[in-house]
């Protein structure tokens, strides 16, 4: 049987105005005596006792810590009415001792809240630490910076973990190394670090924290036999720039830290930026339903044959119009979709359309309608997809040939992997597709490209055909592209033609094509379907 001890009771009156233990039991005076005695219990809850017995409470509970930070004792404290003392201000307190279990519950939050490799705080006791200080109102005095180690992933793979563990706390030594007494140093994940920087002088204080910072990891680090060279990326939040929210405040300096990544500075966080970001992950989602739930549609814009006035081809464009009829311009979705890899469902279901509407087309007019389709491939869809697999099951499908169709890379395609670029180039070419370098001249317009792939026409960006007549050096331009693609055995294709005296001046020039809204704006395939049997009768 087990032995039940007695929590420590007491009976306490209030005569006089004064408070009375009038009983005590054993195990209570043994629990005074470890606190400091009834005087000290009186002391911390006095006036919450006195409270109690003028009121018609009949119970209530109390936290009670008595004793210094270092050696504090916890209580929880119940005040009850005793029934058989109704004369007078009487209760009866229990005190139920708390200690270990708060000592155990701080123990483990510490542990929680720490990183086990380096001893500092970890993501979320560095949260915890942001939340205090945010909590003390002078948000306008810190600020929170983002570290992140350069290239760290490659100690790791050539050294292995223990190396690379090794490297993170010689490194938050350093780091910690050149910090006031009054920051706070945290390891927020595998190599990033974060710092709670006091300021003193604004944010330029946080520009020279982090130049201090950089500094410390100049002097390569010794592993084993290998001498390693740290660099890092900070990124740097403001306090003023969250509104009561840690969380924020670090993910701030952590969107700064990628731009950092980029442009080979510190950076400090703005607002506007981060609001762009925002609105390309809301594209991104967004984008994504539109493709499960075909909302997106194909426009389709004419390309002139300067030399008869003749359709030649259409380029298919992709337009997207929201169920709420919002029209998002390709120049926001397309570089959202190749960042996120939605070019590939995106790009397959531009070329399948385009390949359904001109089959539609040859059977509308009985055969052969007398126009081809220009489809464009991003140099991203190039390196995740098999172009030729792809193109191959769109013809079978469609029952068309690969004559009818031009494809259009930017020249970006041709530098990322030159190799694999070929052997899709050569593919395709070997279906009979023709293969056009579109906005020529906008990138890095290497001529050894030009000679090497399998290239049959190039596009003249619209920048250099806008305004050419009244701009000499847009005409010289012209001029040396036409006269380039003629000697390399290639056709051209001027974009952005808006006039006719720009049309005239290009087939004087010698272009063979052209596109532009002097002939069209993009149209729906029914319309375009129309111009080609008016203008081609």
């Amino acid at each position: 049987m087990l032995d039940l001890i007695p929590a420590p009771t007491a009976i306490v009156d209030l005569i006089d105005g004064r408070l009375v233990f009038i009983a005590n039991n054993m195990a209570f005076r043994a629990a005074g005596f470890v606190c400091g005695g009834e005087a000290a219990l009186l002391d911390a809850i006095g006036d919450r006792i006195a409270t109690f017995l003028t009121s018609a409470e009949t119970r209530c509970s109390v936290p009670l810590q008595i004793g210094d930070s270092v050696d504090s004792r916890y209580y929880d404290v119940t005040l009850a009415r005793c029934p058989d003392r109704v004369s007078v201000a009487s209760c009866l307190m229990t005190l139920l001792d708390q200690t270990a279990e708060q000592r155990t519950e701080a123990s483990l939050r510490r542990e929680m809240n720490t990183d086990s490799l380096t001893g500092l705080a970890n993501r979320m006791g560095f949260g915890d630490l942001v939340d205090e200080r945010i909590a003390d109102g002078k948000r306008a005095r810190y600020a929170v910076l983002a570290i992140n180690l350069d290239r760290f992933s490659r100690v790791n793979a050539c050294m292995g973990s223990l190396s690379g563990d090794e490297l993170l706390i010689s490194v938050a030594r350093r780091l910690k190394g050149v910090l006031r007494g009054c920051d706070v140093l945290a390891r927020t994940g595998g190599d990033e670090f974060a710092v709670l920087l006091t300021l003193r002088g604004g944010p330029d204080d946080a520009i020279l924290v982090a130049g201090r910072l950089q500094q410390a990891l100049v002097q390569p680090f010794q592993l084993s036999d290998f001498s390693i060279s740290v660099d890092c990326s900070i990124g740097i939040a403001l306090g003023e720039d969250t509104e009561d929210e840690a969380e924020d405040l670090i993910r701030h300096a952590q969107f700064a830290v990628k731009r950092s990544k980029r442009t080979g500075q510190t950076e400090i966080y703005r607002p506007h930026l981060f609001d762009i970001v925002r609105s390309q992950f809301s594209i991104e989602t967004r984008l994504r339903t539109a493709l499960e739930e075909r909302q997106l549609r194909l426009a389709f814009q004419p390309i002139y044959d300067l030399s008869n006035g003749r359709i030649n081809s259409f380029e298919a464009l992709a337009r997207w119009q929201t169920p709420d009829g919002q029209h998002i311009s390709p120049v926001d979705f397309i570089p959202v979709a190749e960042e996120s890899g939605l070019i590939v469902p995106l790009g397959r279901w531009a070329m399948d359309e385009a390949a359904r509407a001109l089959a539609l087309w040859d059977r509308q007019s009985g055969g052969h309608c007398g126009a081809r389709m220009a489809v464009n491939l991003s140099a991203v869809q190039l390196q995740r997809d098999d172009i030729a697999a792809m193109f191959a099951e769109v013809l079978s499908r469609h029952d068309l040939t690969g004559d009818r169709f031009t494809i259009e890379l930017t020249e970006s395609a041709f530098i990322v992997d030159p190799d694999s670029t070929l052997q899709t180039m050569l593919a395709l070419k070997a279906m009979h597709a023709t293969i056009a370098m579109d906005d020529f001249g906008t990138g890095y317009s290497n001529l050894a490209y030009l000679q090497k792939l399998p290239i049959d026409k190039l596009k003249i960006d619209r920048s250099f055909v806008s305004g050419m007549l009244a701009d000499r050096d847009k005409v010289a331009i012209v001029r040396a592209i036409l006269s380039l693609a003629q000697a390399l055995g290639m056709r051209t294709t001027a974009e952005g033609i808006e006039t006719q005296e720009l049309e005239q001046t290009l087939v004087a020039l010698g272009c063979a094509f052209g596109q532009g809204y002097f002939y069209s704006k993009p149209i729906d395939a029914d319309a375009a379907y129309a111009m080609l049997v008016a203008r081609n009768a």
